[in-house]
């Protein structure tokens, strides 16, 4: 459209030259001015399209600010619902006979897990009488089985110190978490600052390393309960090798006793 209007406008300012030579009163047409009109026109016609596009850049910059000015404000109103995941209370038990509540206080705050261990199961008794007088295959199986239990007992005693302790930070954690989030949908201008913004960035990153610490204890405990339990299958599997070992020793030193003193009592009678 701009186009044609240029062209028009060039078309008429040349015909008008022409026509006032050819039938005005003594004017003649000069080619200088009209490459003059032909170069102002052309001067306006880009002065008026960087006027209009000059014009649009203000309005879009004005909508931008206005956009960015409230967003904020959306922001903050908009994430401030978030649902917030809290540990949930274990249960308290009947505690029937007396040695159920020291093992829930250990579950929830990580102390006394050891004893706590101790007293809700059968309790840890010293070697075995005889045990010195067993053989050496002998005394190798129940040492193997006794080793199984102390293991046990003491990753049991550590896997509940853990969660107890994890538990019992996770009031401090909550209250660290809504101060952040807080902090986060806040409208004080102050809280939005670029160093208010990376402490609060550092702020949740600490909170997720320690989090991925907790994590990782966690899964430690579960590896070495997996150990453990992958022990007493090995100590199985040993005890029934030395057990059928034995067998055919046995069969072996007995089988020729038992065939000559058969062969006597036949013979006697």
């Amino acid at each position: 459209m701009k186009s044609t209007i240029f062209a028009a406008a060039i078309t008429l300012a040349v015909s008008s030259q022409v026509a006032c030579a050819q039938f005005g009163s003594g004017i003649v047409f000069d080619p200088t001015q009209s490459g003059h009109a032909i170069q102002q026109i052309t001067q306006g016609n880009q002065l008026y399209t960087t006027t209009v596009q000059t014009t649009r850049n203000v309005i879009a910059a004005y909508n931008l600010a206005q956009r960015m000015a409230s967003l904020p404000q959306n922001l903050y109103t908009s994430y401030s619902n978030l649902g917030r995941q809290q540990w949930i209370v274990l249960t308290r038990p009947a505690n029937t006979y007396g040695n159920s509540l020291p093992w829930m206080n250990a579950a929830t705050t990580g102390n006394g897990a050891s004893s706590a261990n101790q007293t809700s199961s059968f309790p840890r008794s010293g070697q075995i009488s005889g045990y010195s007088a067993l053989s050496s295959q002998g005394q190798q199986a129940i040492a193997a089985q006794g080793a199984t239990v102390d293991l046990s007992d003491a990753v049991n005693a550590s896997n509940l110190q853990t969660v107890g302790t994890i538990r019992a930070n996770a009031t401090q954690r909550e209250v660290d978490i809504s101060q952040l989030e807080a902090a986060s949908h806040s409208s004080d201008p102050a809280q939005h600052t670029e160093m208010a913004a990376l402490q609060r960035i550092n702020q949740a990153l600490l909170i997720e390393l320690r989090t991925q610490q907790e994590t990782n204890q966690i899964l430690q405990g579960q590896a070495l309960q997996q150990i453990v339990g992958q022990k007493v299958q090995q100590d199985n599997l040993k005890a029934l090798f030395q057990a059928g070992n034995g067998y055919q020793q046995n069969f072996n030193y007995l089988t020729p006793q038992q065939t000559s003193a058969g062969t006597q009592w036949a013979f006697h009678y």
